[in-house]
């Protein structure tokens, strides 16, 4: 096989036991040339991510920081002394010491931790270490330079047969650090990937693959053996949490593989993200999972709330949509489903009530709405599945049409006494079939789990 990328997550290297155990994983496969690694997560459920001391550090730069800037120096000591290396990070300190009095937002902070947890792995696996200051660009104004940073990237990792590089920032072209949000390290690792033509994106976590719902809400859900692309980007959208959404676009360009391994559990092969055309239809995971030319996934969000305007005789009217989208655009609330009938436009939303109130205001005093309504506390619930482009493969996975999927959806909400507000289906024979349903935010982990029940067998 080609040249791997391995991302470990924070949860697989928050402490020396666990660092050991993610590089014997690397070390096992000499194919595993690049390593992107995130600052040290949680050791126990009510413990502290150094990525949030960080932020204490920043918080408290003109008072008491001293607290938790001696924690995260005991944490990198246990590390270090853990790994049976040296490291001096007194310097390191000393440098984010000196930024307290400086004019750097807390983006330079939280960096710091994958920062040091990079050096101190790259000592530890004797491995070249490479900041991602110096490879992954944004401009000056903050936006993240794509094009700039696939190019550094490969001229740096062109030369160097192994390395290690932190994820989750970058620089501007002055030096100035930048993040990207949280969970950015995938982000960092896809385009690692990407700029060096890796065979497979490897993304080691804490579990073994993706789930098809919530394991908070349904009990051992299955995990997905194989998801395309676009599947991915519905369901992490929609609130699976698994890969930040923003990983998927740089290796799917390229048509690279992304596979979510679990560092405890390497021999499980995890879930294959992988383009439409590579993705199996008719096979189950090897553990008994769904066939995944049906249901994909549950995911689905609460806090939403949806604004209907009204207005007499605007069916049939010339640029009632944009207007109306406009005004949502300029107010920065982003729709995350529309539904539109006669003289009658809905739009599902999170936003914070004053936001809706002053939109609420502008439309009436603009468009001469007749009435809006809104409506607080809905969810929204995505049921995610893969087309099955035609009746023999439909015939071999052994399951229903995907077109019938949201009807399923719809008939079992009923059958539960669960109202559906609106349903978004996009029907026919699209390569995802993903069907957005608003209801109640009381009713939603209920949904969830007659859901996956009705669309699984399970």
């Amino acid at each position: 096989m080609g040249v791997k990328v391995a991302k470990f997550g924070g949860s697989s290297l928050a402490d020396a036991a666990r660092i050991i155990q993610a590089m014997d994983i690397v070390r096992s496969d000499p194919d595993r040339r690049y390593v992107v690694a995130s600052a040290p997560g949680k050791r126990t459920p009510d413990d502290i991510k150094v990525t949030d001391l960080l932020y204490q550090v920043y918080e408290n730069r003109n008072g008491d920081y001293a607290r938790p800037l001696s924690s995260i120096k005991q944490r990198y000591a246990e590390i270090a002394a853990g790994l049976g290396v040296e490291v001096d990070l007194d310097p390191e300190f000393e440098r984010i010491e000196s930024h307290l009095t400086s004019d750097d937002g807390s983006d330079y902070f939280a960096s710091r931790g994958e920062y040091l947890n990079s050096m101190i792995i790259a000592t530890y696996l004797g491995w070249p270490f490479v900041d991602a200051a110096e490879v992954v660009r944004f401009s000056d104004s903050g936006e993240f330079d794509p094009a700039q940073t696939d190019i550094l990237l490969a001229s740096r990792l062109g030369d160097l047969e192994h390395a290690i590089i932190p994820g989750f920032y970058g620089a501007t072209p002055s030096g100035e650090i930048r993040t990207f949000p949280r969970g950015g390290s995938d982000v960092t690792g896809a385009l690692v990937a990407r700029a060096i033509d890796a065979e497979v994106y490897e993304n080691w976590t804490d579990v073994s693959g993706i789930y098809a719902a919530d394991p908070r809400i349904v009990d051992s859900p299955h995990s997905i053996g194989w998801i395309s692309y676009s599947a991915l980007r519905e369901l992490t959208y929609l609130g699976a949490s698994v890969l930040h959404e923003n990983a998927i676009a740089p290796v799917r360009e390229k048509r690279i593989p992304i596979n979510i391994r679990n560092t405890n559990r390497p021999e499980d092969r995890g879930t294959w993200i992988e383009s439409e055309l590579s993705v199996p239809f008719g096979e189950s995971v090897e553990d008994g999972g769904a066939p995944v030319s049906t249901l994909v996934g549950l995911a689905g969000r609460t806090g939403y709330t949806s604004v209907t305007v009204r207005k007499g005789q605007w069916s049939g009217s010339l640029g009632v949509g944009p207007a109306l989208l406009a005004l949502f655009d300029e107010a920065h609330i982003v729709v995350d489903m529309l539904v539109a009938s006669v003289d009658t436009w809905s739009f599902v939303v999170r936003a914070d009530p004053d936001q809706i109130a002053a939109l609420s205001r502008r439309i009436m005093d603009e468009l001469k709405a007749d009435t809006i309504d809104v409506q607080d506390d809905l969810a929204l619930l995505g049921v995610v599945g893969t087309s099955t482009p035609g009746p023999d493969r439909q015939a071999k996975a052994g399951c229903f049409p995907t077109v019938d999927l949201g009807l399923k959806a719809a008939e079992t909400l009923a059958d539960e006494g669960i109202w559906v507000f609106a349903m978004t289906s996009p029907g026919g024979f699209n390569t995802v079939d993903a069907h957005l349903l608003l209801i109640e935010a009381a009713r939603y982990e209920h949904a969830v789990r007659c859901l996956y029940s009705a669309l699984t067998g399970r």
